[in-house]
């Protein structure tokens, strides 16, 4: 079956080089464009495609409030943002509202086809550049307020948190370890309290920021 998906970017030969691109895919299918967020938001809860790519700086209405509306309906599709920028701040409100995929502009049309297919799959994707940005602010000790240090976790919830960062769920983590998801939930659970982590992605950011450390 194709992925059904909505574009929305204000700029016309951006979005034409995007559709170019995934229009190349058999797999994947454009049902709509729009360029700003007020009709993105019409667009999305009228037609209901598999998938969202938005701009989250655009006239009307920008990506992040296009996405609290979708929240508040429980309408809100798997969603890709596009940036121009890698920004910490922006990139953890997105975790927070709950977008799956973050991807910089300069590098969409290399990397927009596998964001697609990898979000449409229930996995979080974080364009390459980015990684690589919050991977060197990570360098120091604490990547956000109420975190910290890695050394509280056992061998095994290291293991975990290090599944978590490549986007598994409990499930594909308890298959690779040969556990139960419940042992997997119990381990999240206490990697979050030793971490004195809250919030529905503290987890996911927080193994984000720590691959290089979670892989020696």
């Amino acid at each position: 079956m194709k992925i059904r998906l909505l574009i929305a970017d204000d700029h016309p030969i951006f979005r034409r080089g995007l559709r170019d691109v995934i229009e190349a895919e058999r797999d994947l299918e454009i049902v709509a464009e729009e360029s700003d967020g007020a009709a993105a938001l019409e667009t999305i809860t009228r037609l209901h495609p598999d998938l969202v790519v938005l701009d989250i700086d655009m006239p009307k209405r920008g990506g992040l409030e296009v996405v609290r509306a979708l929240g508040k309906a429980d309408a809100l599709p798997p969603v890709i943002f596009l940036t121009m920028y890698d920004d910490e701040e922006l990139f953890d409100e997105a975790l927070d509202l709950g977008v799956m995929g973050y991807v910089l502009k300069e590098s969409a049309t290399r990397e927009i086809v596998e964001a697609i297919r990898t979000v449409a799959g229930g996995k979080p994707y974080i364009s390459g550049q980015m990684s690589r940005a919050l991977l060197s602010r990570s360098g120091r000790t604490i990547p956000f307020p109420g975190g910290k240090d890695l050394d509280q976790l056992s061998d095994a919830e290291r293991r975990v948190l290090r599944l978590i960062a490549q986007g598994k769920t409990s499930k594909a983590i308890a298959d690779e370890l040969h556990l139960s998801p419940k042992t997997i939930d119990n381990h999240r659970t206490n990697i979050a309290s030793k971490l004195n982590l809250r919030g529905t992605h503290a987890l996911l950011k927080y193994a984000l920021r720590h691959q290089r450390e979670l892989s020696d």
